[in-house]
């Protein structure tokens, strides 16, 4: 029997993302739905590698496991680490963020723009994004250069953001951008004036889409009348 919340689990162990993620998605709270937001403090500071998401995969479903209200679910990294794991331990509805900001942004403009944060951050994207079939409506996928830590600081980032955020519409051709980290959530509506561009971030577009599974009894399992 499923709870009444909604549980996005950051899997990096950083309070400071986890907070940021929980501002980012306040407004989707007069819904209704109660949201929690939790950090998985066995995860690394930030998920940069391939080899860092799946070693928070086992201790996320420990997690996912023990909260007992939880009407459902998302996983606030960009590399939804663990997400087919998840959505086979629960027959709640589980949301991966990246998953649904590529959708949401499709609905959003023609081609997309994802900013990274690390150069290596990339590879694991490209394949992510051809799993899903979307690679035709890709744009460009453009590294800051700064790990999930330095997002927190303003004048190592912003900066940096908009000016990814212009070659991506400039020089590739995009005209949505997708905020390709959980920790990057107070900067979107700055890049929005910035580039004239809308911009998804993700953590909010995941749980949107979590949030309307939830409200029409709907899981990857089947719908969910009981």
């Amino acid at each position: 029997m499923s709870g009444d919340t909604l549980i996005i689990i950051n899997p990096n162990s950083s309070d400071a993302v986890t907070a940021g993620i929980d501002r980012a998605v306040d407004p989707l709270r007069r819904l209704g739905i109660p949201i929690r937001c939790l950090t998985l403090a066995e995860g690394p500071p930030g998920i940069e590698s391939q080899k860092q998401a799946d070693l928070t995969i086992a201790p996320m479903l420990k997690l996912a496991a023990a909260q007992k209200d939880a009407a459902g679910y998302v996983i606030a990294c960009f590399g939804d680490p663990g997400l087919n794991a998840l959505r086979d331990q629960t027959t709640l509805p589980v949301v991966g963020i990246q998953e649904a900001a590529v959708m949401s942004a499709l609905t959003l403009g023609q081609r997309f723009g994802v900013i990274a944060i690390l150069p290596a951050s990339i590879p694991r994207h490209l394949r992510a994004f051809g799993a899903m079939g979307v690679l035709g409506r890709l744009a460009g996928d453009r590294a800051l250069g700064l790990g999930v830590a330095d997002l927190a600081d303003p004048d190592k980032s912003l900066a940096a953001m908009i000016a990814t955020g212009k070659r991506l519409r400039d020089e590739d051709g995009a005209d949505v951008l997708i905020m390709g980290c959980a920790g990057m959530a107070h900067y979107r509506a700055t890049l929005e004036t910035e580039t004239g561009l809308p911009v998804v971030e993700p953590s909010q577009a995941g749980a949107a889409l979590a949030l309307s599974h939830i409200a029409l009894k709907q899981s990857h399992k089947g719908a969910r009348h009981a």
